[in-house]
């Protein structure tokens, strides 16, 4: 560290950095590595993935509960992927699970509904989706390259409609909705 004091003195002699550079041309490379970084950082990425879920108490969702996630669509011309987002433990007891939503459009009092019927598990195979221990994170697609006909704030509720109220061993249920390139 005694020879940074010199270095704007002597551009051969850089001892207090971590790596030699003896050349100007390094210095220059290093120096368009770091605003390279900067600029990348600082840039604003969207992603074109959107999801919220809704997290149940004693991991159960009673059939009163419906969750209603809000989200904008600005691009009209591009497709989505919709998928229902679905964590629940091992001890769930189905291989699937019903599911009633209800898509509210931009200005739209009232929803046009579609119901589902989601697997979970196969028997071959045993749960779908990602675990971590004796949690399961499913994400089922429900509406493939789907086209947003207006711009603006859309909303979707969603309601299990499964014979055992409340639904045990769920954990959150939500929405993902993600821009198909």
């Amino acid at each position: 560290m005694t020879n940074c004091k010199f270095m704007l003195k002597n551009f051969t002699r850089f001892k207090c950095l971590p790596f030699n550079m003896t050349r100007m041309q390094d210095v220059k490379l290093s120096l368009l590595m770091i605003a390279a970084c900067f600029v990348i950082s600082a840039c604003n990425w969207t992603t074109g993935v959107f999801e919220k879920n809704q997290l149940f108490n004693n991991q159960e969702w009673p059939s009163s509960v419906k969750p209603d996630i809000a989200f904008e669509i600005s691009d009209t011309n591009s497709l989505y992927n919709i998928y229902i987002v679905l964590r629940h433990t091992d001890a769930y007891h189905f291989n699937n699970i019903y599911i009633r939503a209800t898509v509210k459009e931009p200005g739209d009092g009232q929803g046009r509904t579609g119901d589902y019927d989601l697997q979970l598990a196969t028997n071959g195979k045993g749960w779908i989706g990602t675990a971590m221990d004796d949690i399961y994170d499913a994400r089922l697609l429900i509406q493939p390259k789907t086209r947003f006909r207006k711009s603006g704030t859309y909303h979707i509720t969603l309601e299990q409609l499964m014979r055992e109220d409340p639904l045990k061993s769920v954990l959150s249920a939500g929405l993902r909705v993600e821009r198909v390139e």
